[in-house]
């Protein structure tokens, strides 16, 4: 029996996650954490080796700095924390972040990033129907990458990793960020929608009490997404563009793009 889906248009407000649900910058993510931590892995001797089972268990979704705590404590590794301005050289918490960031930050000016076509077409949907609309993320580089995929205006909150530090707010999957996205678009979570990708994510939503968290996957899988709290469960944005728009909503499903922590 198909999903019956819900339309977004009827919301309060929808908060979106950004990586894997509205950018393909989740690969880009991936493989600057897989650089960073098979050099960190490699130096320091640690055994097993980092892997994308590592990324979608420890890191996904989460705020940086949380993301690299987790990783090697997996391994039974525990180093200082450091400060967020250390040197992307020094064997800290942060200075591995800071190191991850740093490849990131080289990919995105490099090559650019484009919005998923589906997700755009989404977006504009429920702009038409003037939904507000925001965008809860862990990542520091959330405001860059909204601003060079050309889809910025679309919102009028962005709760990033540099407002979840100033505010002392809790990386996913606590609530604390979704929380403050209601709070910044002022709406209620249990009449609004919220978009994840990352099971962290979900999970984070869930718990801020968003009766409705709709799971993108990517990669995680979809019962993944459901045990964590995703109402429903689809492949891409475009399956919640309504039939009578009229909007042929392009199908981004052949993107093997993914969301990442920041």
């Amino acid at each position: 029996m198909p999903e019956i889906l819900p339309d977004l248009r009827t919301a309060d407000g929808v908060l979106f996650d950004l990586d894997g649900v509205l950018t393909p910058t989740a690969e880009v993510h991936m493989r600057a954490w897989q650089s960073v931590f098979d050099d960190v892995f490699q130096q320091w001797g640690i055994t097993p080796a980092y892997t994308e089972v590592d990324y979608y268990a420890y890191v996904d979704g989460k705020q940086r700095s949380d993301g690299v705590a987790s990783v090697l404590r997996s391994r039974n590794v525990e180093i200082p924390w450091g400060d967020v301005a250390d040197d992307p050289t020094a064997e800290t918490v942060c200075g591995i972040g800071n190191r991850k960031n740093a490849a990131f930050a080289a990919a995105l000016r490099s090559a650019g990033i484009s919005p998923f076509a589906g997700s755009v077409a989404l977006l504009e949907v429920l702009r038409e129907a003037r939904v507000p609309m925001g965008v809860v993320s862990s990542s520091k580089n959330a405001e860059e990458v909204l601003t060079t995929a050309g889809i910025r205006d679309f919102f009028t909150v962005v709760v990033d990793g540099v407002v979840a530090h100033r505010l002392g707010l809790g990386s996913k999957p606590a609530p604390d960020m979704f929380r403050e996205g209601a709070r910044a678009l002022g709406v209620d979570p249990a009449t609004s929608v919220a978009v994840e990708d990352a099971i962290s994510g979900v999970a984070s939503a869930s718990v801020a009490g968003f009766a409705t968290v709709v799971g993108v996957d990517r990669g995680a899988g979809p019962e993944a997404l459901r045990e964590a709290g995703a109402t429903c469960v689809i492949d891409d944005l475009a399956r919640l563009v309504p039939a009578d728009t009229g909007s042929d909503a392009p199908d981004d499903r052949g993107s093997s793009d993914r969301e990442e922590s920041e």
